[in-house]
């Protein structure tokens, strides 16, 4: 019988997730060996209306169709030259799920790799999909769909699919399983998204409280060890630790920039020092000021500090932003576009920024 200050304990941590922002442990973290495998395969996609592959061009989808007829008792006379418009070379991809098991159904993904205009009401053929062993884990076959067509508006013509490429909804069925092993001997293994040494140390602190001291421990900042039982029992237990509510770390600042779409992402607020950075015809000047309010000898008041945190941002053919006080890399990159910075401008002065050590973040350039 579990002690009466254990249930206190696991009452206090469940009121104080409702105020918090807890998340359950399934979220943050999968269970070591439980994992999805990844198929290929290369297939025909026939039936086309005209958008095949030009034979010419693609010969490996003439020598494909030869050999898919042979194999059908046909024999063509030889030099014949295969003019085909309806067939399409693809490679078939789909990803076999933890604990498949054989005569489940996948969805599979074609993706032309000819030239092929559309693969638009075509159907696979059978098509082996391989895993990384070489083995045939699964057969797809089955009608390919395809998005719709472009859209208009306002005047402007807007792609929103892309044709040579593919789905096939349940379009596989599993020949053979993945062995999937849960945990080594007593022990199963939390492996966290993200390494971060103290949302593993919270996740065995909630662990340890639900069930006992000692049930979980860290073995680094991404993997976490935990005593289960055996048999049947393993699946319920996973079941109540995989849906604890566990208050994650909040993470390291990040900047996160895309130098091809000029796309900037922050997970944080990242506040920046004192830095003056000049690149082009833009020049960022950013001044950081404290203040302190001293109270008289015989009054009861308190010292005070006031932080000032004042932004300028040029340009030499005219133009002036002022940012308030408090002023975060968000308002600077704001600021920056409106003057009509691009990307690139935006990559190197926040790159100087950060070389400087005025931006206390991870800066990384995708």
């Amino acid at each position: 019988m579990k002690h009466p200050f254990k249930y206190g304990l696991i009452l206090l941590l469940t009121l104080c997730s409702l105020n918090a922002s807890a998340e359950r442990i399934k979220d943050l973290a999968n269970i070591q060996g439980v994992r999805d495998n990844p198929l290929l395969g290369y297939g025909l996609v026939v039936g086309l209306d005209g958008s095949g592959d030009q034979t010419t061009q693609t010969p490996f989808t003439v020598q494909s169709t030869i050999t898919m007829l042979s194999q059908m008792g046909v024999t063509l006379p030889p030099g014949t030259s295969l003019q085909l418009k309806n067939v399409a070379a693809v490679m078939v991809t789909a990803s076999l799920p933890a604990f498949a098991r054989s005569g489940q159904t996948i969805d599979v993904t074609a993706s032309s790799i000819g030239n092929a205009k559309s693969l638009r009401g075509g159907t696979l053929l059978m098509t082996p999909l391989k895993g990384a062993d070489g083995q045939v884990y699964a057969i797809a076959q089955g009608n390919v769909l395809v998005g719709g067509v472009g859209a208009s508006a306002g005047g402007a013509s807007v792609q929103v699919n892309h044709l040579s490429v593919g789905r096939v909804p349940a379009g596989a069925t599993v020949e053979r399983a993945v062995p999937t092993v849960i945990g080594q001997g007593d022990f199963i293994y939390l492996e966290l998204h993200t390494s971060d040494f103290t949302t593993a140390a919270r996740v065995v602190d909630v662990v340890n409280v639900y069930v006992e001291t000692g049930t979980a421990k860290a073995v680094d900042g991404r993997l976490i060890e935990v005593r289960s039982p055996a048999g049947n029992e393993r699946i319920a237990f996973i079941s109540k630790i995989e849906n604890l509510q566990v208050n994650a770390a909040e993470g390291a600042a990040k900047v996160i920039i895309n130098a091809r779409t000029g796309s900037i992402v922050m997970n944080q607020s990242v506040l920046l020092d004192n830095c003056a950075v000049a690149h082009g015809n833009l020049s960022v000047i950013i001044n950081s000021d404290s203040t302190v309010s001293q109270p008289n000898a015989l009054s009861t008041g308190t010292t005070a500090q006031t932080d000032k945190t004042s932004i300028e941002i040029k340009a030499d053919k005219g133009g002036l932003v002022q940012l308030p006080k408090g002023a975060t890399l968000s308002d600077v990159v704001k600021a920056l576009n409106a003057m009509g910075a691009t990307p690139q401008d935006l990559l190197a002065i926040l790159q100087a920024m950060k070389s400087s050590g005025a931006l206390h973040a991870e800066l990384e350039v995708i």
